[in-house]
């Protein structure tokens, strides 16, 4: 595969686009970029068209406000979509990206083909919740890599790290990395909207797939199986042994998953429109 180069829009999203086929995004999480996916777009993009973008405050694209809501993440996905001239996609967001997945299936439905939450939270407990606070707080005093030794302890296997030393000395350079206030106001929100508009999710009409790891401690299978069963018909799988960042440490796995889950949902969408005879 040609090495994708990173592309700008306007409104100053950073982004790469390559395959060709149904659109498929991929959202990172906080403190990471669109090269976290490097293991997905390999495996998607022979079948799929992937884009892959910076979120608001990472990488190469724009900085928020301090205040931007969660609204404004979604608008970001929904100007990206309006600059590629995409009219529907298949949403994939991680961690946080996996909140602002959320929040742009419940702003702009219309836009939505399927939806993908991996690894992200839902109904943290008020022990959860205290402690991704202080984690957050003290971030704010110290910097983005004030507790970056301890998330990838949360983050990664010690078979992984030990085996990949480099990889895994990069995603610490890209925490390290992030611009404070983009930093900042991006982990406020993944901090404290966990319910963002829970009550509406049963809103959501298009096939849905919830996933984490077994042994991811922040992003637990209990919080999987709750946010699915709030949204019609949606999967949930937990995959065995595979901890936080499971896209980078098992990319076939998570690849095999999203692939079986891609079919079945574009099987499912022909089928409600009657074009399956």
């Amino acid at each position: 595969m040609i090495q994708p180069v990173a592309e700008r829009t306007p409104a100053g999203t950073s982004y790469l686009d390559l395959g060709q086929g149904q659109p498929v995004v991929l959202i990172h999480g906080v403190g990471l970029n669109k090269e976290m996916w490097g293991g997905q777009i390999v495996g998607l993009a022979n079948d799929y068209r992937v884009i892959a973008y910076d979120m608001l405050g990472h990488g190469q694209s724009r900085v928020p406000s301090a205040d931007t809501p969660l609204e404004g993440y979604a608008e970001q996905l929904a100007e990206l979509l309006d600059h590629l001239q995409v009219a529907q996609a298949c949403v994939i967001g991680f961690s946080m990206g996996g909140l602002v997945a959320r929040a742009f299936a419940l702003n702009y439905p219309q836009r939505l083909a399927a939806l993908v939450v991996l690894n992200s939270v839902f109904n943290r407990t008020p022990e959860q919740s205290a402690g991704v606070i202080a984690r957050a707080a003290q971030a704010f005093e110290q910097g983005p890599d004030a507790n970056v030794d301890a998330a990838l302890e949360r983050w990664f296997s010690r078979e992984y790290k030990a085996a990949n030393p480099a990889q895994v000395a990069a995603i610490r350079q890209i925490l390290a990395s992030n611009d404070p206030q983009g930093y900042h106001t991006t982990y406020s929100l993944f901090a404290t909207q966990d319910m963002y508009r829970e009550t509406d999710l049963g809103s959501i009409q298009v096939p849905t797939l919830v996933a984490t790891g077994e042994l991811d401690a922040g992003s637990t299978p209990a919080m999987a199986r709750q946010l699915a069963t709030r949204i019609p018909g949606a999967q949930c799988v937990v995959l065995a042994e595979q901890r936080h960042m499971m896209p980078v440490e098992a990319p076939r796995e998570v690849n095999k998953m999203l692939l079986d889950f891609l079919r079945q949902a574009r099987t499912l969408t022909e089928s409600a429109k009657g074009i399956v005879a």
